[in-house]
């Protein structure tokens, strides 16, 4: 491990003096590692090109197996301060960006006036990097819509969201209750690329019923979107959370007909259920987006 570590820092920095204060050793240190180690290999690993270091083919080649290795061993050590650092009397979430504009803060709000002696700590990540969180311990619980099944996790559902179009008001004349998908076929659209089970949810949707949108563009966050249809750039499909806390005098929203349904759920290690206190946060937290969802549904009927 010394090896590799050697090697990784000389690599990177490409000069023993900067390999050995990035490990806080001594150049002599590092030298007489990195000589043991290409004795021990039978092959160069660097080569003094005009006085620099210069990384051969070698080194290259093996460089791609111990970056793997070294991002592993930091997986590891981030994994155990996690578990040093984990207890009763401070929950540790993450949430998607969307449940971190209003659903998140104000259930943490809720919850530390009942309990002024619990602290938190919050990160908003993409779906693909919830698990990764979770599985590393940088979060004890993870809040997520439409979450893929995995072997390690629990899911629990709390509720059910709708997709919600955001518009600009005028964009749409007259508009009822709800806007028929198929109103959407051919009109400019601020899309949503590689934006996890929703993004896959809607263009389902889109392909089953004919409906081709134009994507003049293309972002991977709800309110990177609503931000695009704040500044007139096109309408865009998000969920009702962000439909919710981007609305305003300027800005509408309205579901979809037919209604597309997306479920809301607390995903945890298996080997690994939520504390007692974090139990009583998934309850506000449940709380709470009933809360919110009453009131995009009073604004709607309003």
């Amino acid at each position: 491990m010394r090896q590799i570590e050697v090697f990784h820092a000389v690599y990177t920095t490409g000069s023993i003096s900067a390999a050995a204060r990035s490990l806080h050793v001594s150049q002599p240190s590092v030298s007489k590692v990195l000589h043991h180690t290409q004795y021990q290999l039978g092959f160069e690993l660097f080569a003094l090109v005009r006085g620099r270091l210069v990384a051969t083919d070698e080194a290259h080649a093996l460089f791609v197996e111990i970056k793997e290795i070294f991002e592993r061993i930091g997986s590891l050590q981030k994994t155990v301060a996690n578990l040093r650092n984990s207890g009763g009397g401070h929950v540790r979430l993450a949430v998607v960006p969307s449940l971190g504009l209003h659903v998140a803060p104000r259930a943490i709000a809720l919850f530390r006036r009942a309990h002024p002696q619990v602290t938190f700590e919050v990160q908003t990540l993409h779906h693909d990097d919830l698990f990764q969180a979770l599985y590393e311990r940088e979060c004890d619980i993870a809040f997520a819509y439409n979450p893929p099944h995995h072997p390690r996790m629990q899911q629990r559902i709390l509720d059910e969201g709708l997709l919600m179009l955001l518009f600009q008001n005028g964009d749409l004349p007259a508009p009822g209750p709800s806007v028929p998908i198929g109103q959407l076929d051919g009109r400019d659209m601020v899309g949503l690329a590689s934006s996890g089970p929703i993004g896959d949810l809607l263009a389902g949707e889109l392909e089953h019923h004919g409906v081709n949108i134009h994507e003049v563009v293309s972002n991977q966050t709800y309110y990177l979107a609503a931000a695009l249809t704040r500044c007139g750039v096109g309408m865009t499909v998000v969920d009702e959370f962000t439909a919710r806390a981007s609305a305003d005098e300027r800005m509408g929203f309205l579901p979809l007909e037919p209604p597309i349904r997306f479920r809301i759920e607390c995903v945890y290690l298996e080997d690994r259920p939520p504390s007692r206190t974090a139990e009583r946060f998934i309850e506000i937290f449940q709380a709470t987006l009933a809360e919110a969802k009453g009131q995009s549904v009073a604004r709607l009927e309003s």
